[in-house]
């Protein structure tokens, strides 16, 4: 049983498409009896919103409007978009490409943003994504930046869409996977960095326990 008196701490995660932050991130929280929370979900339920109620990525009055209305919740681990759950629907074909524009505007980003201090403020969470140790918690205490190869990345993507039963073709991800790196380091709007303080995990030649346990090691010096 953890201590009453041992501090429950924030730990940000970051990283590319690809990389294994969530399989990481997912672990570590059970390892620590943390919350987890996947923020790139809270955005595909954004891009979920839109899509259903016929909102253009580009209308930020629409979008802000939306943000007001709809309510984006887990639930036992599973993403929820006003009581529903919506943990397949954002994993659709059409989702893919709206969530990248949609986690690009404005009013999405504040109202998430704002959503996800919220969810950390009082410790004991993994919280991963994009821009977490760098824009929503730039005081946490660990911060991790977990990377790999885009060729790497991109094979472990075609994996998963494969066993998901799609087609997908090996040399196109990854091609798309350089373009979303390049878009991503681009934007105006938080772009992929890792933050001047955060603990970066090369991941192409480790599996996700090896990962992991690197990620404990940091844990353990504070005192977890």
């Amino acid at each position: 049983m953890e201590s009453n008196t041992r501090k429950r701490l924030i730990i940000a995660v970051d990283g590319p498409a690809g990389s294994g932050k969530s399989s990481a991130s997912r672990l570590l929280a059970e390892r620590l009896s943390y919350r987890y929370i996947d923020t790139g979900a809270m955005y595909r339920a954004a891009a979920v919103a839109a899509y259903r109620s016929g909102v253009s990525v580009e209308n930020d009055v629409a979008l802000e409007q939306l943000m007001k209305d709809v309510v984006i919740s887990f639930k036992s681990g599973r993403i929820h978009l006003d009581g529903e759950d919506v943990s397949r629907a954002i994993r659709e074909p059409e989702i893919d490409g709206l969530s990248s524009a949609v986690s690009a505007r404005a009013p999405i980003r504040k109202a998430l943003i704002a959503l996800q201090r919220r969810m950390a403020e009082n410790g004991g969470v993994v919280m991963e994504g994009r821009d977490i140790g760098t824009v929503v918690l730039p005081d946490a205490d660990i911060k991790f930046f977990i990377t790999a190869s885009a060729e790497v990345r991109g094979r472990r993507r075609y994996t998963e869409r494969i066993e998901r039963g799609e087609t997908a073709d090996l040399e196109e991800v990854i091609e798309a996977m350089k373009r979303r790196d390049e878009r991503d380091a681009q934007r105006e709007l938080s772009p992929l960095v890792p933050a001047d303080d955060a603990q970066v995990l090369e991941t192409s030649s480790l599996n996700l326990e090896e990962v992991v346990d690197r990620m404990m090691e940091r844990a353990k010096k504070h005192g977890i």
